[in-house]
């Protein structure tokens, strides 16, 4: 089993230039099942086994969405076996998942948004770094990992555009508004001559290293908290601002797929609930006959 597995993570690694985090999370399902199988030989496993692993997963108190995101390395993995011809029969074909209930995404509203914008003091380096962060996650709706990932080449200030690897490595470009652009121009001439000063990376912390995910959201955690916003907003929370503004203002679903980087229209389609519930809303309160 611990050879087969070796062989499709070497798989993702270089012919479908999987991230590192897919192929941790990947190679840690996969010897959980391999733990459950106790040293079976490939060619044995059928659909029972798979069964039994799913049950143990519920019994174990696994949430739904956890035992979805398993059946998927199990697909992948067992496809690409069958595929290579290491085994004859895909002992996945039949399985469905659990049905997963669809949970509307948190955001705020803009009058919220301008207010966290506000709220950084500019005064200093830290200031201009962390409001140029919350406006370019708002101005552009990318996602963390593709924040802390930006160099600054990667900013067309000229033509307002951002160069974004998104995820498996995929590029895109999208759109930045005038005011995230004069921040960022602001930040990096206050930093010019500072720690990091001929780093690439376009955010960087204290020490003059790139940021990463942890520490960009500790930054807007800590924003939300200052402009007393009383909900646990999280980073990604002002991607889903991002697009429910957008729709609520007359966007069509597809441009903000375009411009989220989704490669399924389904999964944007969940925004248009939200701009559904909006609508609701104003009809009840303002509807005489409502």
């Amino acid at each position: 089993m611990e050879r087969y597995i070796d062989k499709f993570l070497s798989y993702l690694k270089i012919e479908k230039d999987a991230s590192v985090h897919t192929i941790i999370n990947y190679s840690v399902d996969l010897k959980e099942l391999a733990g459950f199988l106790q040293n079976k030989d490939i060619h044995g496993v059928d659909v029972l086994d798979i069964r039994r692993f799913l049950v143990g997963l519920r019994q174990k108190g696994f949430k739904k969405i956890t035992i979805t995101r398993k059946m998927a390395c199990l697909r992948s993995f067992f496809k690409f076996l069958c595929r290579e011809g290491h085994i004859k029969t895909n002992p996945m074909i039949g399985l469905v998942g659990p049905k997963l209930e669809k949970k509307l995404p948190i955001f705020l509203g803009e009058d919220e948004v301008s207010q966290l914008l506000d709220t950084p003091d500019i005064k200093d380096e830290r200031g201009l770094r962390d409001k140029a962060i919350l406006e370019t996650l708002y101005s552009t709706g990318i996602r963390v990992s593709e924040l802390v990932g930006l160099n600054i080449e990667n900013i067309d200030f000229i033509g307002g555009i951002v160069r974004v690897f998104g995820k498996g490595k995929k590029e895109r470009l999208a759109p930045i508004g005038d005011k995230a652009l004069r921040v960022i121009k602001s930040y990096l001439q206050k930093r010019s001559t500072g720690k990091g000063a001929a780093s690439r990376a376009l955010f960087l912390n204290k020490d003059g290293r790139r940021l990463t995910d942890r520490s960009v959201r500790n930054i807007v955690d800590k924003y939300i908290h200052i402009a007393g916003i009383q909900r646990n907003i999280s980073p990604h929370g002002l991607r889903h601002s991002f697009a429910t503004h957008l729709l609520n203002r007359g966007a069509d679903l597809r441009s903000v797929q375009e411009l989220l980087g989704h490669a399924n229209l389904s999964t944007t389609q969940i925004y248009t609930h939200l701009s559904t519930e909006r609508i609701k809303s104003v009809y009840e309160k303002t509807h005489p006959r409502a």
